[in-house]
């Protein structure tokens, strides 16, 4: 039986979000630049690679395995890649397969992800005005992820919205959001913008809105009730008193949430970054390509896990923009 991953500071990995291309159908202004340009496909992992890798994680230990991008559903033959995972689904040593996405490929999608054994999906969703959606993300159509989110229901996948919490933008529509996700019976969950990386046109520490005070807003209409639930990520939920909606908020800049950490992010070129808000990160392509023992592998993966750090290094008070981190959260991955 293979010893579990444990960080240095005792902390056990049981959480693996993988990035499967750097390619998105948006080009949302937090996230990318309007002109990317993307990685040669040959410094992609392929979807045997990407199969390999995952399952040397669940080997090890890893019970929740979040795909991302970019928009992880572009990737072609995608599918195959999700049907492989159902393998650990069915055998018990997985206990969940996600996917966060921005909602645009679900109509064509959510039935197929469900029979592979997708059961949660997280959308990213920050305004439900066409206006506002089309200047955030650039290139999106809010009709088409809407489309998507009545196709993710009617298939049975339980929806959770993601929105970040952009002052100026979309402050006024915090119980509009709210309110819509309760009357569909979704869960939301607000993210505090992240200083990941420059990209030239925006303002990160104007865009920054205090998941305190959104919270304090949300107070002030109706109790609001801490829960110890945790989906193995870094939110924090409350109940609302009169309607029982679960809410949740990701504080990485107000709230330190490192001491429970249990998860590693990989890109899509076979990265591993142990820490979302540190530069440090180690090569697992190389060892995937150079050996086909998964030995080698585990080895190497082992010794990543070694170098997690304690914490992360967001902090706007430096003022400025980017913070510690210079890459891209498309880069990342989600």
């Amino acid at each position: 039986m293979n010893i579990p991953l444990i960080d240095p500071f005792a902390r056990a990995i049981s959480y693996l979000r993988v990035s499967v291309t750097d390619r998105c159908d948006f080009r949302c202004v937090y996230c990318m630049s309007e002109n990317m340009t993307f990685l040669p496909k040959k410094e992609l992992l392929t979807l045997e690679e990407l199969d390999r890798l995952c399952s040397a994680f669940v080997r090890l230990g890893v019970k929740k395995l979040r795909i991302t991008g970019g928009e992880p559903l572009v990737r072609r033959e995608i599918m195959t890649f999700f049907n492989a995972m159902g393998r650990h689904l069915e055998s018990g040593a997985l206990q969940e397969l996600t996917i966060t996405t921005n909602g645009s490929q679900l109509e064509k999608y959510a039935a197929d992800l469900y029979a592979a054994g997708v059961r949660r999906v997280n959308i990213s969703l920050d305004t439900l005005d066409e206006a506002k959606f089309a200047q955030i993300t650039r290139w999106g159509r809010l009709p088409q992820v809407l489309r998507g989110i009545d196709a993710a229901q009617a298939a049975g996948l339980r929806v959770k919205i993601n929105t970040v919490a952009l002052q100026g933008f979309n402050e006024e529509e915090l119980f509009t959001l709210t309110d819509w996700c309760a009357d569909r019976d979704m869960d939301i969950t607000f993210i505090e913008v992240m200083p990941m990386g420059d990209i030239g046109n925006e303002d990160r520490i104007g865009q920054f809105w205090s998941l305190k005070d959104l919270r304090a807003r949300l107070a002030e209409r109706g109790t609001l009730i801490d829960l110890p639930d945790s989906t193995g990520g870094p939110a924090r939920y409350v109940r609302v008193e009169a309607t029982g909606q679960k809410i949740g908020f990701i504080t990485p800049l107000s709230h330190n949430f490192c001491e429970s950490c249990n998860r590693v992010r990989i890109t899509c070129t076979g990265e591993i970054y142990t820490c979302l808000g540190q530069e440090g990160h180690s090569d697992l392509r190389g060892p995937l390509r150079e050996s086909e023992a998964d030995a080698d592998l585990e080895t190497a993966i082992r010794a990543a896990i070694a170098r997690k750090p304690k914490g992360h290094d967001f902090d706007y008070s430096r003022q400025k923009v980017d913070g510690q981190v210079s890459r891209h959260m498309s880069h990342t991955g989600g």
